[in-house]
């Protein structure tokens, strides 16, 4: 199983390049980066994890931008984003972003996708969160196509465009990992997906029931967002994850590399 680091990068913390050069050089697979491209005043939306919002989520980069500076100074570490909020972003930007970034990378983009929680933040974009789970279908549809066809279109209910020419379309397109803990989200992933994305429980009990919402599918999961807790990481190896994160605190350098020191020994 592969061991890699889920975080935000914010003007406050670690800088992208710093980090994964750092990440890469002890040894782990895959660095994810969260999105948010703003957060609304308005709290109308609570925080799932409950209690005040961290202050990272209103100061999170781009992760595009980061996972660029990323894949200038790595060679092997895996470039993800944990999750990417696809039903805000226009399509048709977002394949040649992710495309480019693949290119320059030398294939090592995982393209993590979702839905997203906060309803004033999807209303900002133009998207209705009543519709959004049919518009990440169509949009994860569309990319495809976007990255296969010569001269693309697509016509759907929420996404439409004529035909277009748009390069550059990756020889092996990203791996679209599909995040989300629940059932829906699961079922996206069998129909949609090449790789699930599910939060990692707590309990380490509770990793094989999780892990059974895929199994019969053979899909890769990446369990993100772990404590570093040596009985969660052995259950999921025995329960066949490809790949646990470990959830990194976003900070400045010297905390930063003190805690990927001692995720380094568990790992």
């Amino acid at each position: 199983m592969k061991v890699g680091i889920s975080t935000f990068v914010t003007d406050e913390s670690m800088p992208p390049a710093a980090l994964a050069k750092a990440v890469e050089e002890r040894g782990f697979d895959a660095l994810f980066l969260a999105e948010h491209s703003h957060i609304p005043v308005s709290r109308e939306t609570p925080y799932p994890a409950g209690g005040e919002l961290p202050r990272p989520y209103f100061r999170a980069l781009d992760p595009f931008v980061a996972l660029a500076a990323a894949a200038a100074v790595t060679t092997s570490l895996r470039l993800g984003t944990g999750v990417s909020l696809l039903v805000q972003r226009d399509v048709i930007h977002t394949a040649k972003s992710v495309a480019s970034l693949h290119l320059v990378s030398g294939g090592r983009v995982l393209f993590g996708v979702g839905v997203g929680w906060n309803r004033e933040e999807m209303r900002n974009h133009g998207t209705d969160p009543r519709t959004r789970g049919r518009l990440l279908d169509e949009r994860i549809q569309a990319l495809r196509v976007l990255w296969k066809d010569d001269e693309a279109s697509y016509s759907g209910e929420h996404v439409r465009f004529d035909r277009v020419l748009q390069w550059p379309k990756p020889a092996q397109p990203p791996m679209i990992y599909i995040g989300g803990n629940s059932e829906a989200a699961a079922d996206r992933a069998r129909r949609l997906g090449d790789g699930w994305l599910p939060n990692a429980v707590r309990d380490p009990a509770q990793v094989p029931a999780q892990l059974a919402m895929v199994r019969d599918t053979g899909l890769p999961v990446t369990a993100t967002s772990a404590p570093p807790d040596e009985r969660l990481f052995a259950a999921y190896a025995e329960a066949g994850a490809e790949r646990v994160t470990l959830s990194l605190p976003p900070g400045p350098e010297a905390d930063t590399l003190r805690r990927l020191d001692e995720f380094a020994a568990l790992r």
